[in-house]
């Protein structure tokens, strides 16, 4: 299945940026309209950084653990998705880049690595379904960057 990239450009450095989404909590804040249930393990940033989340999309529910595979400050983290009992692998993909005019514009990129034959099938509203529900993911966190660096100054 092709992959589904998202985008959205904040006021915020690069490095603020990436400082909020290496901790995998914060994820929370900004992804809790579709994934709930939220369970951190392993450490709270950085490469081994997961959560164990329920996911609802579509109207069905499925459980998901995602693990931060790579990490390469300032400018990408790789989280690894696990669902639907193995046969779903993907990955989501974080990317700041530092725009000329200031500020980062953020990537996001889920992409399948495996996928069951339902999602293939239905590859079209798959991705829709996806697109839809990660557009809302970076305007809710370009809004909770905004709501966590006046907050903490960082």
């Amino acid at each position: 299945m092709k992959p589904v990239t998202v985008r959205v450009a904040v006021p915020q450095a690069p490095e603020q940026v990436y400082d909020f989404l290496d901790v995998m909590a914060h994820h929370e804040r900004f992804t809790d309209h579709y994934l709930s249930d939220w369970r951190c393990g392993g450490p709270a940033r950085g490469i081994g950084s997961r959560a164990a989340v329920t996911a609802t999309l579509g109207g069905r529910r499925t459980d998901v653990d995602i693990e931060v595979v790579e990490a390469e400050a300032p400018r990408r983290i790789v989280e690894r998705n696990i669902s639907a009992a193995g046969r779903r692998v993907a990955h989501g993909t974080y990317e700041v880049e530092a725009p000329r005019t200031g500020g980062a514009r953020v990537s996001f990129t889920y992409s399948w690595v495996r996928a069951p034959l339902a999602d293939r099938l239905l590859a079209p509203v798959v991705r829709m379904t996806m697109r839809r529900a990660n557009r809302t993911v970076m305007r809710r966190l370009a809004d909770e960057l905004a709501r966590h660096v006046s907050a903490t100054g960082t």
